[in-house]
């Protein structure tokens, strides 16, 4: 069965995307921790970091390089945790690799210790904001 992610890959749930790339996809979380929360995911239906094909694995630690800058840098520099739960026992919801990309301004909670809404536009605004810095 599709996991949610093969279906925003597929069109079939909307997102706010990033970047796309022949291999991956990166969007903003629908439930993030911080403003730019940004999920970097393969577009092959895997659920661990080690299923995925090496020629796989170096080009979305690639598109990962490349988002995290823009995030930071879309921050004015901030600092992020990137983060990847790999299976259910270290906390992965979605069975697809995927791995999150987290701002973290000074004083910001753990990750994942709160979760805050977009006002109505807002995950528009900061999508685009994060797209200029590609």
């Amino acid at each position: 069965m599709a996991s949610i992610f093969t279906k925003i890959i597929q069109g079939e749930i909307p997102c706010e995307k990033i970047i796309e790339t022949d291999a991956e996809i990166a969007f903003l979380d629908i439930m993030p921790s911080a403003a730019g929360h940004t999920l970097v995911i393969p577009k092959l239906e895997v659920m661990r970091l080690e299923d995925l094909p090496e020629t796989q694995a170096i080009s979305l630690m690639r598109t990962l390089q490349q988002v995290a800058k823009a995030v930071s840098t879309a921050f004015d520099g901030i600092d992020y945790n990137l983060i990847l739960n790999n299976g259910k026992n270290a906390g992965q919801e979605v069975e697809h690799i995927h791995f999150h990309v987290l701002p973290r301004g000074e004083g910001s909670p753990g990750p994942f210790r709160k979760h805050i809404q977009y006002a109505e536009g807002e995950m528009q605004e900061v999508g685009a904001r994060i797209r200029n810095c590609l």
